[in-house]
């Protein structure tokens, strides 16, 4: 049988993706420029972006770090707290430059500490976000200490995330890199205002990927990577075709030395090579027929945005990733490094 040697797809977008910001920006930002036309940028800086004025000021020192002759827009986003306002929330959405706000649990992740203590007390702008339209994007993770870390999706779904649901019935809402069958199974069977986004990593691998030949800490991310069954189930929903789920890399950027230390950083950098991972992953799946709707139609057709002009292309051509990349006066060591991806981007 003959192997698919080209893909053509419409330009795709990345709905879930940490730029950072200062000296690592200009590192990171072209490689997600070069194969996104846009792309939703998290909010969980120190300090948090938390108003709209401090959205503004992030997008703008994004778009400076674009290079020449790229169009890329950034879609910002608001990061939720405790004491995060109606008002707040109306002034984001008239802004015209935000498209979501994102649900970090206190200690969920990096920079997670100024999250959401219990979702109750963010009710009165989740009913603005309800009233403005605006998506509520979710790290859907439980912190209770009790919670297995390899349980805590599942937990979060039962205790915060279908309540919230029932409670805000015309709140739009994306699970973020969802990781385990039950996320999968939840988002399939909710309704239109529910949606999820899919990392590489959690398709690619299974949480043996983070114990071959001993520690791997540039393949531990949150939520963790989880058992073989879960990655099939999440496979096989894409495989399906299903329209609410749609492309998030998650791709996050962290020093080497923050990564190889005793208590290292959560977080996978793939954005060197994101769409081209996404096709290996599809391919093995026996599913390359659904990657573009994957990449490029359900994400806009959810948010409601148009779908991008223009297209791009990936060649088979195997290519050996680098050790590691520059990250303002540091390195990153990216997903595969050292390693081969069979796609290029032509």
């Amino acid at each position: 049988m003959t192997s698919v040697q080209t893909l053509t797809l419409r330009y795709p977008d990345d709905w879930h993706l940490h730029l950072r910001d200062g000296d690592a920006l200009p590192a990171v930002v072209p490689h997600t420029a070069q194969r996104f036309a846009r792309a939703i940028v998290m909010p969980n800086l120190k300090p948090p972006v938390t108003t709209t004025e401090q959205a503004l000021a992030y997008r703008s020192r994004i778009l400076a770090a674009v290079p020449h002759g790229a169009a890329f827009t950034p879609l910002m986003t608001l990061y939720l707290t405790d004491d995060t306002t109606a008002d707040e929330i109306r002034r984001a959405r008239d802004s015209g430059i935000v498209y979501g706000v994102k649900l970090y649990p206190a200690g969920a992740t990096t920079h997670s500490d100024a999250g959401v203590t219990h979702v109750r007390h963010a009710y009165a702008a989740l009913e603005a976000m309800q009233q403005a339209g605006l998506p509520l994007l979710v790290h859907g993770e439980a912190t209770d200490p009790d919670v297995d870390v390899f349980d805590r999706e599942t937990v979060f779904i039962e205790r915060t995330l279908a309540p919230l649901m029932k409670d805000f019935p015309g709140l739009k809402i994306v699970l973020e890199h969802i990781t385990t069958a039950d996320a999968a199974a939840f988002v399939r069977e909710g309704g239109e205002l529910l949606g999820a986004t899919v990392t590489p990593q959690h398709i690619l691998m299974n949480r043996n990927a983070l114990f071959q030949g001993g520690i791997r800490p540039h393949h531990y991310c949150l939520p963790v990577l989880k058992r073989e069954r879960h990655r099939q189930a999440i496979m096989d929903v894409l495989a399906e075709g299903h329209a609410r789920f749609f492309l998030g890399t998650d791709s996050a950027p962290h020093p080497r030395g923050a990564k190889e230390s005793a208590c290292g950083c959560a977080g996978i950098y793939s954005a060197h090579a994101a769409l081209e991972l996404y096709a290996e992953a599809f391919e093995a799946a026996g599913a390359l027929q659904h990657l573009e709707a994957f990449a490029s139609l359900n994400g806009p057709r959810f948010y409601g945005l148009p779908e991008n002009e223009g297209t791009l292309t990936l060649v088979r051509d195997p290519w050996e990733v680098p050790q590691a990349y520059p990250l303002g006066g540091d390195t990153v060591v990216p997903l595969r490094a050292g390693t081969h991806i069979a796609w290029r981007l032509k």
